[in-house]
């Protein structure tokens, strides 16, 4: 079931043209800045998009530029098949690394324990009103997200990506709140699988 949708939702957000893709993003973006989990977090986890996925490079870059917030993005451990953090200070630092997703180059990594982190931006395929996600399939999200219980979670995506019901599994992690570039979903706790 969950491949299924996956497949489904990527079909549809790969046929999204770029200006299309961007135009979204910056309304999701601007979005989730005027939110108090944003405006209240110092440090801040960021995936870096790739292909049509929520674009974040802009808002990383903003972010670097002002300083004022501490940027943090994930490490592919494949060997152990888990996420490492790494704080970065410029986007300059990052290099095409595990699927081509852009990563600190080894001289850049500066680690930092998840309990640091006060906000993940997550991002997923699909997503529903409960905070429920599906993501690539490999499960490294589910595994750093279950170290960070009382850490902000928030998923951003497209509105096509928002569907009305995921199903779940023990391991799955689900997020505190969608952006997408019409609404901003808080899931209910009461919801929460």
């Amino acid at each position: 079931m969950k491949q299924k949708i996956r497949e489904e939702i990527r079909k549809k957000r790969e046929v999204m043209n770029k200006e299309d893709v961007f135009s979204k993003s910056y309304t999701i973006q601007e979005k989730l800045k005027k939110t108090a989990e944003f405006r209240n977090a110092k440090n801040i986890l960021f995936y870096v998009s790739t292909k049509n996925e929520v674009e974040t490079h802009r808002i990383i870059k903003e972010l670097l530029s002002s300083g004022e917030k501490n940027i943090i993005v994930p490490i592919t451990d494949k060997k152990n098949k888990i996420l490492k953090l790494s704080v970065i200070k410029s986007f300059s630092e990052l290099t095409p690394r595990t699927h081509g997703i852009l990563e600190p180059e080894n001289k850049f990594i500066r680690p930092i324990e998840p309990e640091k982190v006060d906000l993940v931006i997550v991002p997923g395929i699909a997503f529903d009103k409960s905070g429920n996600r599906i993501g690539s399939g490999q499960g490294y999200y589910d595994k750093l997200l279950n170290t960070m219980k009382n850490t902000k979670k928030v998923g951003l995506a497209f509105e096509l990506q928002v569907i009305d019901d995921i199903p779940q599994e023990d391991h799955d992690v689900p997020v505190d709140m969608i952006i997408t570039e019409k609404r901003i979903i808080k899931a209910n706790e009461n919801d929460k699988k």
